[in-house]
């Protein structure tokens, strides 16, 4: 029976679209069809394979750790040299204080993890979040949700949570002396990548300080090298109280975590012990595949590669959106290889992106602006990718009525 009949009979859908590629393959920057077609991989599994397909390092740590051993326990009991190695060097990448690290293995897991710690730190009940977020599907994290019509069904499961214009400076005075955490992502992802006003994000960490507020960066999509630099925070020069990694951080493998100082997370193993546990959180087959993607990243020189290959691609986007039929490119923006382009409407995104598919090129629109197309590629694209991506999407605007 072919793959897709499986997939419609047996595989629940979370897209009303049917499946549009069946990959045989992939590697570096390209997907292999069953078709037969190559496609040039712009999303990179929405920001996961920061390293590009199969690198041949990742492959090998991968391997590696599969021989010794895929699992044992992941609570501390038992010493895992992978997970060890990949805290330190995440410490020691992210800005001080944060200098440890709980691993878990969706980034929606660490969302709640989160949570429930600025709570148990501060006793306060009080959360804030901001429109436009997307912080994932599980009850905590849903709650954080900033589009009322995906909480609505299943708002008499969620926790109140108050909810702040993104990026605007006078909404940040709503975060008083009750509120026990804010969560923000430093540049919205699924918002439609946003990015925050010049300065903003030092007047959250302010206000934060000054009201004892736990402040959350969710850098679940900006973090391992995305914008340029490991972390947002870093990018921006805000330091959060607790970083939230996951997508990129396992090399293409699934991994997440809470970066926070060591004495706070001391608090999930007291008042009671196992506040927070989990089954395969840490797993050492994705400690071990993020391990050597950040050793691809740093030896490679990604970090530059996507500050120059963002330049070249944000600059390219908006000679095309200047070339267009007027209205239909209403925005660019992005930092690093965190794009997005605004189009006149939902409708519009969509056409240019199965146009795109049709010229051999991956995009996708994000969940919560469906009229901006992410361009997401791996960090290690080339100009010569960045070119190709650019003529593909540039026939499909100029194509689409």
């Amino acid at each position: 029976m072919r793959t897709a009949d499986l997939f419609a009979r047996h595989v629940g859908p979370t897209s009303p679209w049917p499946p549009s590629l069946e990959v045989m393959r992939a590697q570096g920057c390209r997907l292999f069809g069953a078709d037969g077609r190559t496609y040039l991989d712009f999303i990179a599994g929405i920001a996961v394979v920061n390293v590009g397909h199969c690198h041949p390092a990742v492959v090998e740590a991968v391997v590696l750790q599969a021989r010794l051993y895929a699992h044992t326990m992941v609570y501390g009991e038992h010493l895992q040299r992978p997970q060890a190695h990949l805290a330190a060097r995440l410490a020691a990448l992210a800005p001080p204080p944060l200098d440890a690290i709980y691993f878990l293995t969706t980034g929606a897991e660490a969302v709640d993890a989160a949570l429930k710690l600025a709570v148990k730190i501060t006793g306060r009940s009080g959360l804030v979040a901001f429109e436009g977020a997307y912080h994932g599907d599980t009850v905590g994290a849903l709650a954080c949700f900033g589009a009322a019509n995906w909480r609505a069904p299943f708002a008499s499961l969620l926790p109140p949570v108050e909810f702040l214009p993104f990026g605007d400076f006078a909404a940040l005075e709503r975060i008083t002396s009750a509120t026990a955490g804010v969560i923000v992502e430093p540049v919205q992802g699924e918002g439609g990548i946003r990015v925050p006003p010049e300065g903003w994000l030092a007047a959250l960490r302010a206000q934060c300080t000054r009201t004892g507020a736990q402040l959350i960066f969710d850098e679940i999509q900006t973090g391992i090298g995305r914008v340029g630099d490991w972390f947002a925070a870093r990018r921006f020069g805000v330091t959060p109280d607790v970083l939230l990694v996951a997508k990129a951080v396992g090399g293409g493998m699934p991994l997440a975590g809470v970066m926070a100082p060591r004495d706070v997370l001391r608090r999930f193993a007291a008042e009671p012990p196992f506040a927070h546990i989990t089954t395969f959180g840490g797993h050492p087959v994705s400690c071990a595949a993020g391990l050597a993607a950040l050793g691809v990243i740093e030896r490679e020189g990604l970090l530059d590669n996507a500050e120059r290959m963002g330049a070249r691609l944000l600059d390219g986007l908006r000679v095309i959106a200047a070339a267009a039929p007027a209205g239909r490119v209403r925005d660019v923006r992005g930092v690093g290889l965190m794009i997005g382009v605004e189009h006149d409407s939902p409708a519009t995104a969509r056409a240019i992106v199965e146009r795109c598919r049709g010229g051999g090129l991956i995009l996708e629109t994000n969940l919560l602006s469906e009229s901006t197309i992410r361009f997401s590629p791996p960090l290690i694209v080339t100009e010569v990718e960045v070119d190709e991506a650019l003529a593909v999407y540039r026939a499909a605007v100029m194509a689409t009525v």
